[in-house]
């Protein structure tokens, strides 16, 4: 019997509980007639972001939309040149198929002439365009996607989605005057004004809206966000039961729940759970013995495998703050929060402007982020329960 359960970094589950909201939101999106409205999808690590931009890419297709992308990589945005070839490579894989005769060609200009017949909307035909176009590499990009979508709209296309993950990787560099971030969000600004249907799909951690803002304070106003939260009972249950509908292993309704309640409704928890169970499960029946979920020892091997790593990149002294947070302050929390929680406990009180400092630099390890009301929370899924066992378990 084959392990049906799959956790893992984006890797797509069994079965896709939940995001029926999300979708159907998704799909009125693809409806737009002008692209007023792009698109970022947020949440915390393990809640299913690449998972469902995955399911995204089937629904724009059968509306008629081209879909491009990759995973976002901070060498992406070190310049402007690099974000613009960046799109331009993404762009000439779903066009490079689209034949263009010696007509057209000098009808678009600044194309080099052609020795054949027929050439084609490849990555070569795109960046000889854009090195010939005069400007800022803002320029040439605006007027390759122009080009290109004199082309796609006569193959009856309703559109292109742009598609990154991990987008919080992207910035601008100011000291080094090189702005990617910005560039691709006027690009897009710029091309949307001119109603050609191009739509920018962004999905990243819970830092990724601020930095657009930052970025660019009209940013909020270009996007729709869509925040990922947890799988209710119910859907986790369905996560849970669905993939071994058809198979020989059955979990007992006191295990699904055990499996619900240690999750906290994270769809990777629940992979990486039910995946140690079912191979558990399948050690022992072949040795003739009775199943069991041996919980206290998956949950260990979670600990191990996922957070134990994130938190040794703490100091001493920054997992002291954070065991304070995971006590006694809630989902979201201010630094008076931590300062009045540290007064009552046996180690040595916080300031003011020491846990300012440590903040930061638990933001910098990614144990911590900031949101857009000036209050933080763990970026971490169930890091305060890690938190809390793990103290437990210092002598």
């Amino acid at each position: 019997m084959e392990n049906p359960f799959r956790p893992g970094a984006g890797h797509q589950p069994p079965y896709l509980a939940g995001r029926v909201e999300e979708k159907a939101e998704f799909e009125e999106l693809l409806a737009q007639k002008v692209i007023l409205k792009n698109l970022i999808i947020t949440g915390l690590r393990g809640i299913g972001k690449t998972v469902l931009l995955e399911e995204l890419k089937p629904a724009a297709i059968a509306h008629g939309w081209r879909w491009t992308g990759t995973d976002c990589s901070e060498s992406a945005s070190v310049n402007e040149e690099s974000m613009a070839v960046r799109l331009i490579t993404d762009l000439s894989l779903i066009v490079s198929d689209i034949p263009v005769n010696n007509k057209e060609v000098s009808e678009i200009g600044f194309l080099p002439k052609t020795t054949t017949e027929t050439t084609y909307l490849n990555f070569e035909l795109l960046m000889a365009h854009y090195k010939a176009v005069p400007g800022l590499p803002s320029d040439k990009l605006k007027s390759v996607l122009e080009v290109v979508w004199q082309f796609i709209r006569q193959e009856n296309a309703s559109g292109i989605v742009f598609a990154y993950d991990e987008a919080q990787t992207l910035g601008d560099h100011a000291k080094e005057h090189q702005f990617p971030l910005s560039l691709l969000l006027d690009v897009f600004q710029s091309i949307q004004k001119k109603e050609i249907p191009f739509m920018l799909v962004l999905t990243g951690l819970p830092t990724l809206l601020s930095n657009l803002i930052e970025t660019r304070t009209y940013s909020e106003r270009l996007f729709r966000v869509m925040v990922l939260e947890k799988l209710t009972p119910e859907e986790s249950r369905d996560a849970i039961l669905k993939p071994i509908k058809q198979g020989q292993m059955v979990f007992t309704p006191e295990s699904v729940q055990c499996i619900v309640d240690e999750s906290g409704g994270y769809p990777y928890f629940i992979q990486f759970i039910c995946k140690e169970i079912y191979d558990i499960w399948l050690q022992k029946l072949s040795q003739g013995e009775p199943a069991a979920v041996p919980m206290q020892t998956i949950i260990q091997k979670l600990d191990n495998d996922f957070f134990a790593g994130r938190w040794e990149r703490a100091t001493d002294r920054e997992k002291d703050l954070m065991r304070i947070i995971a006590q006694h302050c809630k989902n979201e929390f201010h630094v008076q929060d931590i300062v009045n929680a540290s007064q009552n406990g046996d180690q040595k009180a916080f300031s003011y402007s020491h846990t300012s400092q440590m903040l930061k630099r638990l933001i910098e390890h990614g144990l911590v982020y900031k949101n857009r009301r000036g209050s933080y929370s763990f970026a971490v899924p169930l890091l305060e329960t890690f938190i809390r066992r793990e103290k437990q378990n210092i002598p």
